[in-house]
């Protein structure tokens, strides 16, 4: 209860005179409410999903391409496995967009770990089934298709910031198009850096990227890093000798400009840091979240924390050095000069 005095000037006019001036004294009580505040919903968040088809129209060089693609957001509900349905949590919103690239002839899903992992902290995150190059492709896998890649993964950015303004769609409103992230693995990890620092293909859009054991590729025709790049974090198993050797993800870290951060798998193969559950998977999740956090929500907190998450003793080792030392042997299909 607040009491309020109030000294209030009251100018009169009497009948057939000058005005004049009296003051009076006016006490009123005034009551002030408090409305209690609704604290925004926080991550983990539970996972919603929608499965839909593009066509993306025909080119001087390729025909039609027809691309399923799945898209898990932040839901209504309780935390767990993604399920298709769920509404929208669109008050914690709008979210950021991941692009996930799958490794040649492996199914996007394969990764669901790690795509329910970002959609649970905070962000839209698609994966696409690329033509020719994911399982049960028509006519079976051709991996040279992956050049076309860059060209299939901007036109689904730009059908989904479209989707994202359309009132009644599925997306409408979830989206934040101004941070969008590319994270790929394997081959699909070349089409992601491709996009985020290769002349060819750079998307400006993009403005994080996240490498799987991903490396440089020769078959797309510009040069890597002479134009820029995003923040980069790669990701690299010590064990895997022969699918992305060693050589390949520490060529193309000492390249890139800062900021970027080398993500040393320990003892981990082509795949086991990212596919099966277990700690490997939860490191590479963990850090992989602060950088997406820090670079396209801008969370100085995130930034922060991607060396502790990083520096687990037996499982990995971080550092956002310029470079990291040079080791043995050359990387296959990278650039000669």
């Amino acid at each position: 209860m607040v009491v309020i005095v109030l000294v209030v000037a009251v100018t009169t006019r009497s009948r057939g005179g000058a005005p004049t001036t009296t003051t009076s004294s006016t006490t009123t009580t005034t009551t002030t409410t408090v409305t209690p505040t609704t604290t925004p919903p926080r991550a983990p968040f539970a996972v919603g999903a929608v499965t839909f088809v593009i066509t993306e129209p025909a080119t001087a060089t390729t025909g039609a391409r027809t691309i399923p693609v799945t898209v898990r957001y932040p839901a209504i509900g309780t935390p767990g496995t993604a399920r298709s349905g769920l509404t929208p949590l669109r008050s914690a919103g709008p979210y950021p967009l991941v692009v996930f690239s799958q490794g040649f002839d492996i199914a996007p899903e394969t990764y669901s770990g790690l795509l329910n992992a970002w959609t649970a902290a905070g962000f839209v995150v698609a994966d696409p089934a690329y033509p020719y190059t994911s399982p049960n492709a028509p006519g079976g896998v051709i991996r040279t298709d992956i050049v076309h890649h860059p060209t299939d993964l901007n036109y689904l950015i730009t059908t989904l910031i479209s989707d994202n303004a359309q009132a009644g769609d599925a997306l409408n409103g979830l989206i934040d198009p101004k941070e969008i992230g590319v994270v790929g693995q394997s081959d699909g990890g070349d089409v992601s850096l491709a996009v985020a620092a290769n002349t060819c293909c750079r998307d400006t859009r993009i403005s994080a990227t996240v490498l799987l054991s991903g490396a440089e590729l020769s078959w797309f025709h510009g040069s890597y890093f002479s134009a820029g790049s995003t923040p980069l974090l790669v990701v690299q198993g010590t064990n895997d000798l022969t699918m992305n050797p060693v050589a390949c993800s520490v060529t193309l870290y000492n390249e890139a400009p800062s900021p970027k951060y080398y993500l040393a798998m320990i003892g981990q193969n082509h795949l086991s840091a990212y596919v099966p559950p277990g700690p490997a998977r939860n490191v590479v999740a963990a850090v992989s979240i602060d950088f997406l956090n820090a670079y396209l929500r801008h969370d100085p907190a995130a930034l922060a924390a991607i060396p502790s998450a990083g520096t687990q003793p037996g499982l990995s080792t971080i550092t956002g050095a310029p470079s990291v030392a040079a080791v043995p042997g050359t990387c296959p299909g990278a650039p000669t000069a």
